[in-house]
């Protein structure tokens, strides 16, 4: 699906390099995307909670406030998709920003061609739900009750025992499909492609902590654990009574 064939996606782009800022606006501005640029995390939050962009790209080292401290202040919940610019290796800046809410990280430096299929992959899994939301189907066979959990697809909310859980997009998108196919054990392979929408690569933590957050998640409304890992194959969610 190439940008030109859809709505202009608007993108907010936090990062204190002003040359690469540049030239990242100049690429994407050429495949159709409109660019907000911010040079520093202050800015840049600020800028977050106008609440008007489709995607946001956020660096992880800045000045004032660096990546970490606006997903912070955004909170866990933030509903624009969050794409983190990490350092080449620094594994664990790419853990953390998912704790913390990211979407998704790519590490730098990187090609142009990659962050455009990142980003689209992005969009794409987010017009694929609301599509979904929006199409005129039978509104009763949106909702699913596993295990003392209620997916309500409509309106995309999630509640385990009448508490709703505060989950980020991406957050959402992992739990439902886990809960879609409860009692199977489903690959962390599988669910990057059919939930990021992209293949797993070597080494890649983001399906671990992603099921990780909504674990504990879970977890803090209801003790009585409802994902189980299996060691080398994957995740499952239970069952339970229900």
């Amino acid at each position: 699906m190439t940008q030109s064939s859809m709505q202009t996606k608007h993108i907010l782009l936090i990062d204190d390099d002003a040359e690469l800022a540049e030239l990242l606006t100049e690429y994407l501005e050429s495949e159709n995307f409109k660019v907000t640029s911010c040079l520093d995390g202050a800015s840049g939050l600020a800028k977050a909670f106008d609440d008007n962009f489709d995607l946001i790209l956020l660096d992880v080292m800045m000045p004032i406030l660096n990546g970490f401290e606006v997903l912070k202040a955004l909170g866990g919940n933030h509903k624009t998709p969050i794409l983190m610019l990490t350092a080449k290796g620094d594994d664990n800046d790419r853990i953390l920003g998912l704790e913390l809410g990211a979407d998704d990280y790519l590490a730098k430096p990187f090609k142009h061609r990659e962050l455009l299929a990142r980003i689209n992959a992005i969009l794409r899994r987010i017009s694929i739900v609301e599509s979904q939301n929006t199409a005129e189907v039978n509104i009763t066979s949106k909702q699913l009750i596993i295990n003392q959990v209620k997916v309500n697809q409509a309106t995309r909310e999630i509640t385990c025992r009448g508490h709703l859980l505060e989950l980020t997009g991406t957050e959402y998108l992992v739990l439902v499909y886990l809960i879609e196919n409860h009692s199977k054990v489903i690959s962390k392979a599988e669910i990057s492609e059919q939930v990021l929408k992209r293949k797993l690569s070597p080494y890649d933590r983001t399906i671990d902590v992603h099921v990780g957050n909504v674990r504990r998640k879970l977890l803090v409304i209801d003790p009585i654990d409802k994902m189980k890992t299996v060691r080398g194959a994957g995740y499952v969610f239970l069952q339970g009574d229900e």
